[in-house]
């Protein structure tokens, strides 16, 4: 299982009353493989943190694991091991803007 955390404004979005959600992927977790997983079983998600056409991340949300940010990082790369066993969660954070 895949642990994954959520902003505030995402799960409310999509009714989660939890912080964390887990999801299943098949073969080697990659970023593409837990979005999709995770807009499958929260349709609500859909478009709101990748683009319905291109799946390309929105611009204000950013991709972390293990303390790295991974949002530039190719959707395809396996996701570090810790996020493959569950020991660390994959992190969608709305990024800040402003000045």
């Amino acid at each position: 299982m895949i642990r994954i955390l959520l902003p505030a404004h995402l799960r409310t979005l999509a009714k989660i009353p939890e912080h964390e959600v887990a999801v299943e992927v098949d073969g080697i977790p990659t970023q593409r493989l837990v979005l999709d997983a995770l807009e499958a079983r929260y349709p609500a998600l859909r478009g709101t943190v990748r683009d319905h056409d291109t799946k390309k991340r929105r611009a204000f949300i950013r991709f972390f694991a293990c303390e790295q940010d991974l949002s530039n990082e190719p959707l395809d790369d396996p996701l570090p091991e810790e996020v493959a066993v569950g020991k660390e969660p994959y992190m969608i954070i709305g990024a800040m803007a402003g000045g």
